[in-house]
């Protein structure tokens, strides 16, 4: 006799997150998740007490995949010395890239206790990397220069989602940059 294929909590964790990063976070019920894990209900329902379980899990893993997308592409892009243009440009691009995620991070109102500033510095301290970079350049108010060039930074990936924007990404560095230049003061 075959031996029953065990469904495990990666399994469904994985499938889960390939949903939300496709189809958003709304997407991922227990009838949908199933079937992508190729199992019934009742696993799910034996490793999660409920699907707000699995979604705060799927949250977290959104937080980690933002991090590795920001540290991956300033690995691609080392020639960037001016603070915060890397971390937009990521931003931006991750909202292209994965807009489910994105608009799941950084636009629903249920953030499961976590501000704006956490998700932002995500699992690798990616923000308050930024901002020491800045104050190490001479930069006196690295706080004051994110905020004015996240206004640009924020709208840009919002229009990204829906389509909006349509900068090529050479002229989204160079405003970056100036918005940098401009306000390093």
């Amino acid at each position: 006799m075959a031996r029953k294929i065990s469904i495990t909590k990666e399994m469904i964790q994985k499938a889960a997150f390939e949903i939300a990063k496709t189809e958003g976070m709304g997407s991922v019920t227990a009838r949908k998740l199933a079937d992508k894990a190729g199992c019934s209900t009742q696993p799910i329902f034996r490793i999660y007490e409920n699907m707000e379980q699995l979604q705060k899990e799927i949250f977290d893993m959104a937080i980690r995949f933002f991090s590795d997308f920001y540290a991956d592409y300033c690995k691609e892009h080392p020639q960037e010395e001016k603070p915060f243009v890397c971390f937009g440009m990521a931003y931006i691009d991750f909202a292209m890239k994965h807009s489910q995620l994105f608009y799941l991070l950084f636009l629903s109102k249920e953030r499961y206790g976590k501000s704006l500033y956490e998700l932002l510095n995500g699992s690798t301290g990616a923000f308050m990397k930024e901002l020491a970079r800045a104050k190490a350049l001479g930069v006196k108010d690295p706080g004051e220069l994110f905020m004015k060039m996240w206004i640009f930074i924020h709208g840009a990936a919002g229009m990204a989602i829906t389509g909006d924007y349509d900068l090529p990404e050479t002229e989204t560095l160079r405003l970056l940059r100036e918005s940098y230049e401009k306000n390093a003061v």
